[in-house]
């Protein structure tokens, strides 16, 4: 049974920095697929950033060149460095892994509220 476990949300100003946690525990493989997905009151939720096991980090637009994600296999850790951060970016951030053809898993949230 594999349980993932995020923590580093709360609030911060506009421009202010957060850094997001993923702990992951179970059956862990290091070919996997972990990413950052947000859900916003009223909207879909949406992908943030992932990073795979092997290759580099994937960004949605909105996020590039604020927003860092990696990943410590040895922990089976994921991190999520926001810098330069944005009302639009309140949200509930949610953690996610995929391996191979498991059903994916996902972390209870964690909020994120960027407001003056």
């Amino acid at each position: 049974q594999v349980q993932l476990v995020e923590s580093g949300g709360g609030s911060v100003q506009p421009g202010g920095s957060l850094r997001l946690s993923c702990a992951a525990s179970g059956n862990i493989f290091s070919f996997n697929t972990m990413a950052w997905y947000r859900q916003a009151p009223g909207k879909q939720r949406e992908l943030v950033a992932s990073v795979a096991g092997i290759g580099g980090p994937n960004y949605a637009d909105s996020v590039k060149s604020r927003f860092t994600i990696s990943r410590d296999n040895a922990k089976n850790t994921m991190y999520l460095q926001m810098n330069s951060l944005k009302p639009e970016d309140t949200a509930v951030y949610y953690c996610y892994l995929k391996q191979g053809a498991w059903s994916p898993v996902w972390g209870q949230g964690t909020q994120v509220t960027v407001s003056s």
